[in-house]
């Protein structure tokens, strides 16, 4: 029956008759229009019949493939894409599976044409929203097939780039029918992602197509440009779980490639990723670069370069979001980094070169990093940095430590610092941050202490004034300089009232060292500056007038200094106070500044920031230099006069100034310890001006010295208990039993003896002499009892 079936079509049902008519005789005139149409419609009527009209329509292109009819191929799957777009019933799955085996079995031929076709039916399948899952629906052929034909080596260019495009449309509809549905096949496993990004990014890739600019129009039907629509389709699909899985091949592809260096490909594939990515996951890209560069620790500089830099430019993207939770984790990686880089002694000097430039690469990434955290963090990331400085003993400061790395983590500070903004001082300087910071100036280094300095630029000036006292010159009116300053307010004045002895004596012993060059002057007038403008109130003016003083005295008692950092200091000093005298805005006061500036100009020319700080000066224009004269000298008598003629407290002049000591660097830094304020620091002057000198005890109080001596304290301690637990050992050991008991019946009568008293003592009444006597030898005088003198009374 079946065999007649065959035979003759009237007997055929009535879905094969019609799946019959579609066909045309000649395959060229393609699909029979109103023969599809009434399939269409018997299909839609009867949704039961679908999947046996699929089911034919298989059997039917298996035929032709084998018979190599190529035209009727071309109507069947033309056949099979109108019934799936029209058809949307409930069995529309069944129907789907012999669609899918229609397209696997073009796929696996070897005709272009037909491969391309199968990949169209395939990708409008899979703009077709289904109205019920399939849970059993496989895609790892298609994941497969679509991967290799982007990678397709047809000698002919024109084929080549028609396969490579409809591979990468059939992965973005793999991509686009599967990462959105949980029920569908997981996409996002490794065994997926290992083939679909390494082709995305192997069309990617292409010298012409990048070389073009981002206003050029470009051919949208271009592999190249294809494959990024694809890449950033999947990236912003990509949820927190499954984000890393589409960043691990992209790094591993950029690692068997050789793509880090040049790293061109390399910003832009991670700037498509940055700016596809979900704002929440984008610090997830960002630990998985700083993942990768700790796996490529030992790598070639210039692609730890190159890692950094896309790193940066990552960031530059992500803005905010880049961190994540884990903020010092970052920073502690990147400055891991730099100190490897560091301790790199390479005898190479184009290695070296290379290390350089990484650990630049670093500083500039940290700053980036530091610009997007909020100004609390900043501060708390800056101490992070100098916890990073090595822990040294005060006389070894710049001696004994790795001048590169220093230098390096200075710079990061300063990254950090220029990012920051401040508003209140006691807010910016942490006791702790502020210590550590102004015992960092004290390096040997001159180029070390320029760069402390401009870090307190940075965080002292609050309205852009650092430009305008860059160079050490006499203001003739401080108008002209438009400075942009505010009233002092209450907490900032607390501040330097707290903090003055510290800034003053950071600055005197920095201005005294014999290794300062120009700038060195030139950025510690820029601080003073900053510090008198910023913080300028009342007092805290008079108390830098005090301050320009005595450096002014200090210099004509320092013996050791060479003349030419004399006239310098001369110089600074006179710019300096002619800057504060300003600020005070006394006439009578400004008037005398300007006529000791005057006979310095006349007289002693050397003493003036224009020959001092004359680059072009040499050792023999200091020659003729003999010793200063008074009246070239800012007098403290004249200058307290007139401020007590302007009806200002000029007490502070001749007030000293307790200074107190530095701790050492290794505390400053870790911001650990305990104060001592045990060393003594007196202000004397030969012609009666306080100015800052040391005057130590006999023996020097340190750190040291007193670990030495709990050490000593310990050494005998322990002799002593060694000695009795001896001695001990030996009686019981050695002597006679009777000995023993005799011994511990006399230490018994002892007891007993002194409890006997106690007892008689308390048995007594309480007026009793003897005991009113035990009970003053025994209790302390009470407090009511004392007798102050009458200035501690209230």
């Amino acid at each position: 029956m079946a065999a007649c079936c065959g035979c003759c079509s009237a007997l055929k049902p009535r879905w094969k008759r019609l799946v019959d008519n579609i066909f045309p005789v000649n395959p060229e005139d393609g699909l029979v229009k109103n023969e599809m149409d009434k399939l269409t419609f018997y299909a839609i009527s009867s949704p039961e019949k679908l999947d046996r009209i699929g089911t034919y329509l298989e059997k039917k292109l298996a035929s032709d493939i084998n018979r190599r009819r190529i035209g009727l191929i071309f109507v069947a799957m033309d056949a099979l894409d109108q019934l799936l777009v029209s058809c949307h019933s409930h069995s529309l799955n069944l129907f789907v599976e012999s669609f899918l085996k229609m397209v696997q079995k073009l796929l696996e031929l070897d005709e272009p044409d037909l491969q391309i076709l199968a990949t169209q039916s395939f990708v409008k399948f899979t703009n077709i929203e289904e109205d019920t899952p399939s849970y059993h629906r496989r895609y790892d052929f298609f994941v497969s097939k679509f991967s290799s034909m982007c990678h397709s080596g047809t000698p002919n260019e024109e084929i080549r780039t028609r396969i490579q495009s409809a591979g990468l449309r059939g992965l973005q509809g793999v991509v686009r029918k599967t990462a959105s549905d949980d029920l569908q096949v997981n996409i996002w496993e490794d065994v997926h992602m290992d083939k679909i990004v390494p082709s995305l990014l192997y069309n990617m890739h292409n010298e012409s197509f990048m070389c073009l600019d981002l206003d050029s129009p470009k051919d949208e039907e271009h592999p190249a440009y294809i494959a990024e629509q694809v890449f950033r389709d999947l990236v912003c699909r990509g949820s927190y779980g499954n984000i890393r899985t589409v960043l691990r091949p992209v790094l591993i592809h950029m690692d068997n490639h050789k793509l880090w260096v040049p790293n061109d490909f390399a910003i832009k594939c991670f700037n498509i990723i940055m700016y596809s990515v979900q704002q929440q996951y984008a610090y997830l890209v960002v630990q998985m670069l700083m993942s990768h560069l700790d796996k490529c620790v030992n790598s070639d500089p210039a692609i730890k370069t190159s890692i950094i830099d896309v790193l940066f430019h990552s960031v530059l993207i992500a803005a905010g979001g880049s961190l994540g939770p884990s903020v010092l984790d970052v920073f502690n990686t990147l400055l891991r980094h730099l100190r490897i880089s560091v301790d790199n002694k390479s005898q190479d000097e184009k290695a070296r070169e290379m290390e350089r430039k990484f650990e630049e690469a670093i500083i500039t990434v940290i700053g980036e990093f530091a610009n997007h955290l909020p100004d609390y963090q900043k501060i708390e990331i800056m101490m992070f940095v100098m916890g990073k400085f090595p822990q040294l003993d005060q006389e070894d400061i710049g001696i004994s430590i790795d001048i590169q790395l220093q230098t390096m983590l200075l710079k990061t500070l300063q990254k950090v610092a220029a990012t920051y903004k401040t508003i209140y001082m006691s807010n910016t300087f942490h006791p702790e941050f502020l210590t550590g910071l102004l015992q960092l100036s004290q390096l040997e280094d001159p180029s070390m202490r320029i760069t402390v300095q401009e870090i307190l630029h940075s965080l002292i000036d609050r309205h852009n004034n650092t430009p305008k006292f860059k160079a050490i010159v006499i203001q003739k009116d401080l108008g002209q300089l438009a400075l942009n300053d505010s009233k002092v307010s209450g907490q900032d004045s607390l501040f330097m009232k707290k903090n003055n002895v510290q800034f003053y004596n950071h600055i005197m012993d920095n201005i005294q060292m014999e290794s300062n060059k120009v700038d060195n002057y030139e950025a510690l007038y820029c601080t003073m500056c900053l510090l008198a403008v910023e913080l300028g109130s009342e007092e805290i003016l008079t108390e830098m007038l005090r301050l320009g003083l005595d450096i002014q005295q200090g210099v004509l008692t320092q013996m050791s200094l060479p003349m030419t950092h004399k006239c310098a200091i001369h110089g600074l000093v006179a710019a300096f106070i002619n800057i504060v005298a300003q600020l005070v805005g006394q006439t009578p006061l400004v008037q005398y500044v300007k006529e000791v500036i005057d006979i310095r100009r006349d007289e002693a020319p050397y003493l003036l920031p224009d020959f001092a700080f004359n680059r072009s000066n040499r050792p023999s224009s200091y020659s003729h230099i003999d010793n200063v004269q008074p009246k070239c000298l800012f007098d403290q008598a004249t200058l307290q006069q007139f401020l007590v003629d302007c009806g200002q407290d000029a007490s502070r002049l001749t007030t000293p100034i307790a200074v107190k000591p530095f701790s050492t660097l290794d505390k400053a830094v870790s911001g650990s310890g305990s104060d001592i304020g045990s060393i003594n620091l007196e202000l004397e002057s030969a012609e009666g001006s306080p100015i800052f000198s040391r005057r130590w005890t006999d023996e020097e109080i340190t750190v040291e010295s007193l670990k030495k001596m709990l050490a000593e304290d310990n050494t005998e301690k322990k002799e002593e208990e060694a000695r009795k637990r001896q001695e001990i050992y030996q009686t019981y050991r050695t002597a006679p039993f009777e000995e023993i008991v005799a011994r511990s019946e006399q230490k018994s009568c002892n007891f007993h003896n002194k409890l006997t008293e106690i007892l008689d003592m308390v048995s007594r009444p309480p007026d009793s002499p003897e005991r009113m006597r035990k009970s003053l030898q025994m209790s302390p005088k009470a407090v009511f009892d004392v007798s102050f003198p009458d200035l501690f009374v209230y």
